[in-house]
C-alpha cells in the first residue's frame, strides 16, 4: 500500500484520482473541503488553503511515494483587461502553491523508493491561445519547474507534468455550460471530444509507475497539440 498525498482531491480531477487510489492505497488528501472525499476510505483529509503565503500544512511522518498537485485556475481575458492581480493570482495557485508543497513534504519523498511528483501545465503553453496570457505564463513556469526539479531531484525522485487541453471538470464549467460551446469545444480536438477527468487519471497513474520516465511534458489533450 502506497502513500499517496494529493493537493486539490475534493473535485474534478483530483477527486477521481483520489476515488481511484483510495481503493489499495493510502491517500492523504489537501483542499480547502472535503466535499465527497468522506464517503472514500483510506483517506486521510486536511483542510488548507495553499494560496496563503504560509499555509498550515499537516506533519506527515511517514514516506510519501507521490505528490500529485492538481489546483489550478482558468483565468480567461484580453490580455488589454488583464491586470497584475491576475498574474499574481494564477502565478500563486499554479507555481508557488506546488513550490510550497514540495518544500514541505521533499523529506518525505526522500524517505521513499521511487517516489515522484506529478504537477499540471496546459496545452496553451505550447500552442499559444487567445486570452491566456496570465494562465499560460504561469503553467510555462509550472514546466519550467517540472525540468528543473527532475535534474535536481534525479534519481531519488521523478517529476514530470501533464499538459490537458479542456477537460469536463467544475473549473471549465463556464466554458461548456450550454451546448453549442460544449459541440464547439470538441470539433476543436481531432477526436472530436474533450476530455473527461478519467482521461487525465489515467496518464496520472501512468507516470506514478513509469519507472524510466522524468522530466517529461506529457499531453494529454486529444491530439490538439500535435494536429490540425
Amino acid at each position: 500500500m502506497k502513500n499517496y498525498l494529493i493537493v486539490g482531491a475534493s473535485s474534478g480531477i483530483g477527486f477521481e484520482l483520489a476515488k481511484q487510489l483510495s481503493v489499495d492505497n493510502t491517500i492523504i488528501a489537501l483542499s480547502r473541503t472535503q466535499k465527497e472525499l468522506s464517503s472514500l476510505s483510506n483517506i486521510n483529509f486536511y483542510t488548507i488553503d495553499i494560496t496563503v503565503s504560509q499555509p498550515l500544512f499537516p506533519v506527515i511522518e511517514n514516506p510519501i511515494d507521490a505528490i500529485i498537485y492538481c489546483p489550478g485556475s482558468i483565468n480567461l481575458k484580453p490580455f488589454r483587461a488583464l491586470k497584475e492581480e491576475d498574474f499574481l493570482s494564477d502565478i500563486n495557485i499554479n507555481l508557488l502553491g506546488a513550490i510550497k508543497t514540495i518544500k514541505q513534504y521533499l523529506p518525505n519523498l526522500q524517505q521513499a523508493e521511487n517516489s515522484s511528483i506529478i504537477l499540471f501545465s496546459t496545452i496553451a503553453v505550447q500552442m499559444g491561445m487567445n486570452f491566456h496570457a496570465s494562465i499560460a505564463a504561469a503553467k510555462g513556469a509550472v514546466e519550467g519547474l517540472t525540468k528543473s526539479l527532475a535534474a535536481e531531484f534525479s534519481p531519488k525522485i521523478r517529476v514530470n507534468c501533464i499538459a490537458p487541453s479542456l477537460t469536463q471538470t467544475p473549473l471549465a464549467e463556464k466554458l461548456i455550460n450550454s451546448e453549442t460551446k460544449l459541440k464547439a469545444a470538441e470539433e476543436r480536438h481531432p477526436l472530436k471530444r474533450i476530455g473527461e477527468a478519467n482521461d487525465i487519471v489515467e496518464a496520472i497513474r501512468f507516470l506514478l509507475h513509469a519507472n524510466w520516465v522524468t522530466g517529461q511534458i506529457i499531453h494529454v489533450d486529444g491530439g490538439m497539440s500535435s494536429m490540425r
